[in-house]
């Protein structure tokens, strides 16, 4: 199975999951879950016991708007410092002169840009905060537990696994990125030991259910993965 990444889905420019199944198209990730029970309801996504279900409904929200949120502000002051992220993290169709130029940007100008969209320095620097007491409690739940919520995976476990993509990159063949990007991430939350519980269980739950991207000749099939989009 591939519910990781339904041969359907895509990644929308605002980072949102969109379904689109024929002629339906369903942009919200909940939403999401709730066509796919229906439609397909021997591989049930949310627990029908009550408590389960209400845990699980909140968590996959809790992923979308913290976990989610705050990733793409660290991952921008990220950017900001490190000119080999930076670099790396341009499509590989990149010119040299291109490259060259997006590294030389001072970070500086990184910080000033990121102060004008809400980016600044300290909310940075809280987010990353924030995130280390989310990944902490992640790993602490996760420490005699196979999944999040119930002994098989659900929509939290999928959600959660999905926010935490830009703290740090698969290293399996599940996205169009360059090979120096793979397994690697934000620093002080992708190469802690803190948090290695919670990487090594999402790296599993990718291994289980995310179908690896088959890359093509003439830009990949309908049925592969889409590629990440980082702005």
């Amino acid at each position: 199975s591939n519910i990781l990444a339904p041969a359907t889905a895509k990644s929308a420019k605002q980072g949102r999951s969109v379904l689109k199944d024929g002629s339906t198209v369903i942009s919200d990730s909940t939403a999401i879950a709730m066509y796919l029970e229906r439609q397909y309801p021997d591989r049930p996504l949310i627990p029908t016991d009550p408590y389960e279900r209400g845990l699980c409904l909140m968590m996959e929200e809790w992923a979308d708007e913290s976990i989610g949120i705050k990733s793409r502000k660290v991952l921008f002051g990220a950017l900001g410092q490190n000119q080999n992220l930076r670099t790396s993290i341009l499509p590989n169709t990149t010119p040299d002169f291109l490259k060259t130029a997006v590294g030389a940007v001072p970070s500086e100008l990184f910080e000033l840009l990121g102060a004008g969209v809400g980016y600044g320095s300290d909310v940075v620097k809280d987010a990353k905060d924030a995130l280390k007491q989310d990944l902490e409690a992640l790993s602490l739940i996760l420490l005699d537990r196979p999944y999040l919520v119930t002994d098989r995976p659900c929509l939290a476990d999928f959600a959660v696994a999905g926010a935490s993509m830009l703290l740090k990159f698969p290293a399996g063949p599940y996205l169009d990125l360059p090979e120096s990007l793979k397994g690697k991430g934000i620093p002080g939350l992708a190469d802690s030991s803190i948090y290695e519980t919670f990487f090594d269980w999402r790296d599993r739950l990718y291994a289980d259910y995310r179908k690896p991207l088959i890359a093509t000749s003439t830009g990949g099939s309908g049925s592969a993965p889409t590629s990440i989009n980082i702005d």
